[in-house]
């Protein structure tokens, strides 16, 4: 079942981030971090348990939303999941009257299955630049940055 992140789902995101993190594959959210943006996420939840979770976060002034933090239980993988997750991101962005969508991946293919294109990173707004302090990556970054155009 597919529902906005409540309070009480906090330890399960951090849990189910940290897993993904540790494997260099999505940054590391720390659990006070989590409390802050619980608003951001969308769960995923199966028989009482998270097994997918993703953000979207809003950015500034620039009219800009950043999909992160994307990520499904190994055991879950091919069923959906995650584009259910991205797919309520999108809506959710839409109601909120964002003009565009972006996100750093390591998997452009899975975004451009809903339309999002590759861009250069240069074109993204300096404020996100601090995530990218605390990746493993950091200077040098082996993510791509795909943006999605939301019609109006």
């Amino acid at each position: 079942m597919l529902r906005k992140a409540n309070i009480k789902d906090a330890k399960s995101i951090y849990s189910l981030i940290g897993e993904w993190a540790r494997k260099n594959v999505v940054l590391s959210r720390s659990l006070n971090y989590i409390y802050e943006h619980i608003r951001d996420y969308w769960v995923f939840e199966y028989k009482g348990k998270i097994i997918g979770v993703c953000g979207l976060h809003i950015v500034g002034w620039q009219n800009l939303g950043e999909i992160k933090s994307l990520v499904v239980d190994k055991k879950y993988h091919k069923r959906g999941i995650g584009k259910v997750l991205v797919k309520a991101c999108i809506e959710e962005a839409k109601s909120l009257k964002i003009k565009n969508i972006f996100a750093l991946t390591f998997i452009p293919s899975f975004f451009k299955k809903f339309g999002f294109k590759k861009i250069n990173k240069n074109r993204l707004p300096h404020k996100i630049w601090s995530d990218c302090l605390n990746c493993v990556f950091f200077p040098h970054c082996k993510e791509e940055a795909v943006m999605l155009q939301l019609k109006k």
